[in-house]
């Protein structure tokens, strides 16, 4: 990967997310398919300014959706949950 955007492309904002943010001090980000652990590491460092702990990943699979009387698909992602050490924090709401 070249750089930061290229691997991070946006942040889950779901309940379970924002539950996994409070509690545990975790964030939960929508990855390129391609990127692996230690690349989405760096750039969450780079991007927040904040020291990892641990990188999770797991491949989600496209809902099958219905328009009219055709089905499709939505597209596979990449997910990561990852992990901050102590003292570190990152809110995503804070500048709404």
């Amino acid at each position: 990967m070249n750089s930061v955007c290229d691997v991070i492309k946006k942040a889950c904002l779901t309940e379970k997310g924002m539950a996994l943010q409070e509690e545990h001090n975790q964030i939960v980000v929508k990855v390129d398919p391609r990127a692996n652990k230690l690349e989405i590491k760096e750039a969450v460092e780079e991007l927040f300014n904040v020291k990892v702990d641990k990188v999770r990943t797991a491949n989600m699979h496209g809902k099958m959706k219905r328009v009219g009387k055709h089905m499709g698909r939505r597209n596979d992602w990449k997910k990561a949950v990852v992990s901050l050490a102590e003292g570190h924090k990152v809110d995503f709401l804070e500048d709404l």
